[in-house]
């Protein structure tokens, strides 16, 4: 006997049809060629062969090994790190620049003058200020040049070692650049700048073109073009970029020369290391730097007891 369509006990009818898991009140003729379990067309996804369901999906994804870089990290198409750091040098640069009612000479703000790198300060127990100086701008010009360079360099870099990655060799550059100023330069220079982390990066993408064989003459080019600029400029601290240059191609390469086995550990021993000789180097400067110094700036005397 026909069954007129629509009716009971025609196959097609909504009241014949199977239900999905997800959505009960979802009759549907469609299946997961996976499993065979009936889905709605929101709860599939196209797949090589046919259709897989969420559920199936999920377990491909925890039981397949994804895609990492050369560095370990995953596979992702968009930054985050960087532009969150241009956020925060653009957002205390501002504040600086209110503080001293001045955007070229925001330099004289309470919180720069408190956060500005001093090797005499650093030695009187002010060490906050070899990581904060590195978020301190003199002058707009000076922030856009910088931002700039970090939006160019630090994508790519951030997108090859991923973001905790990244944030060690970004953070190891800028320590490394503050070394170089504390144990080279006169004890009452003033420096600040994110220029000593940017060479890091700089000195860490050399050392990834190097990894995967590519074309290392141009990032070589523009290092040695940024170090001659250093030396012929007035008011820029050499010390300082060739520290971010020295430690961030050290802790790159730490990354990317890690046996694969156990590559977490290896990385995580050799920027510990790196850290590490930072942290040594400068409190043998410290035990070397006794007493009191004095100076005179701005028309006055200057002096910091350093023990």
């Amino acid at each position: 006997m026909n069954v007129p369509p629509g009716q009971a006990g025609d196959p097609n009818s909504p009241q014949a049809m199977p239900t999905c898991p997800r959505h009960p009140d979802r009759p549907t003729g469609l299946s997961c060629t996976r499993c065979g379990r009936p889905a709605c067309p929101e709860c599939l996804r196209d797949a090589a062969v046919g259709q897989h369901c969420v559920d199936c999906v999920k377990q491909a994804e925890r039981t397949t090994r994804r895609p990492v870089t050369v560095a370990g990290a995953p596979l992702r198409s968009k930054p985050v790190l960087v532009p969150g750091l241009i956020a925060v040098n653009v957002l205390i640069y501002v504040f600086t620049a209110v503080q001293a009612g001045s955007a070229a000479a925001n330099s004289s703000a309470p919180l720069f003058q408190a956060w500005w790198l001093m090797p005499a300060q650093v030695a009187g127990d002010q060490w906050w200020r070899v990581f904060t100086s590195a978020f301190l701008h003199f002058g707009l010009i000076h922030l856009l040049i910088n931002m700039i360079a970090l939006w160019v360099v630090g994508r790519d870099l951030e997108l090859l070692l991923g973001r905790l990655r990244f944030a060690a060799v970004y953070l190891l550059s800028l320590l490394g650049g503050s070394m170089f100023v504390f144990l080279f330069d006169a004890p009452f220079t003033r420096t600040a700048g994110a220029s000593a982390a940017l060479y890091g990066l700089f000195g860490g993408l050399a050392v990834a073109a190097w990894r995967l064989k590519l074309n290392i003459r141009p990032i070589l080019l523009v290092i040695g073009l940024n170090v001659v600029l250093t030396i012929t400029i007035p008011n820029i601290s050499l010390l300082g970029h060739l520290g971010g240059l020295v430690l961030g191609a050290l802790s790159t390469a730490a990354l990317l020369y890690a046996p694969a086995a156990r590559r977490n550990r290896w990385q995580a021993g050799g920027l510990a290391a790196v850290f590490l000789v930072i942290v040594a180097a400068m409190l043998t400067r410290d035990a070397m730097l006794g007493g009191t110094v004095c100076d005179v700036l701005q028309g006055r005397q200057f002096c910091v007891r350093t023990n």
